[in-house]
């Protein structure tokens, strides 16, 4: 793999820091980037500042930030093989207290970084006649909780498994793969954020009663990235959570 580069936006903390580590030791190239500067830093010093690895900061929600990521890697390492398109923010909030600008966060956020990356790199998988596109979702989206109100996030998630089945379709021919990554709740900052102090206490929502770990998301990513024979799906990482519950 030594020869293949992959792209992970929201790469500085949580599942997309995971992630480019795990990819890191497979022996992929890495082009990381987050919105914040000093945590990509951070991440980066902490990886050990890889030289097949390098960092740009910026916001994915404007065309031009996933324009020079493409640009980026081509210039360094030649080639894009993989895109994971990890950045993304989600929080709780009842839907009568919804306001235009929270829809406005996590549709230019979670939606449009996904989508403008993406139309950033694709070219260069036709290019190339081969790429697989990563997209992270939600099992939410299938599988609601009314005791989690999060219809603003929930929205601009849905949207992004509806982009990835309609990438896929468009881009098979040139054998490009398009899948999401639903996660379930998974042991990252992301919790701690919305004001959930023990993780732990949710494993209940799972059949497999345990929470699951960033590790696992980026084993999956690293399944989607090498396979040639599965696109336009959903696969979730989430411990059962969409099939049932214990009860």
């Amino acid at each position: 793999m030594k020869n293949r580069t992959i792209i992970i936006t929201g790469a500085s903390t949580g599942i997309g820091k995971e992630t480019a580590k795990y990819f890191l030791d497979k022996g992929y190239n890495l082009v990381m980037n987050s919105s914040n500067e000093e945590n990509l830093k951070d991440t980066y010093k902490a990886f050990g500042s890889p030289s097949n690895a390098i960092c740009f900061a910026g916001d994915v929600s404007k065309p031009e930030t996933g324009k020079q990521l493409a640009a980026l890697a081509l210039e360094k390492f030649g080639r894009i093989d993989v895109l994971i398109n990890n950045a993304g923010v989600f929080s709780p909030k009842p839907f009568l207290e919804v306001t235009k600008s929270d829809l406005e966060c996590f549709w230019k956020i979670n939606l449009l970084g996904t989508y403008f990356t993406s139309q950033a790199v694709i070219p260069q998988m036709v290019k190339q006649q081969g790429g697989s596109v990563i997209n992270i979702g939600t099992v939410l989206v299938d599988h609601a909780i009314g005791g989690f109100p999060a219809t603003a996030p929930l929205t601009s998630k849905g949207a992004i498994h509806a982009l990835t089945r309609q990438l896929a379709a468009e881009f098979g021919k040139d054998n490009i793969k398009v899948n999401t990554i639903a996660p379930g709740i998974i042991r990252s900052p992301l919790q701690g954020k919305m004001g959930i102090e023990d993780v732990d206490s949710l494993s209940g929502l799972h059949l497999l009663n345990r929470i699951g770990e960033a590790q696992e998301v980026a084993e999956a990513a690293h399944y989607l990235a090498t396979s040639d024979f599965v696109t336009g799906e959903t696969i979730n990482v989430a411990g059962g959570h969409t099939i049932g519950h214990s009860i």
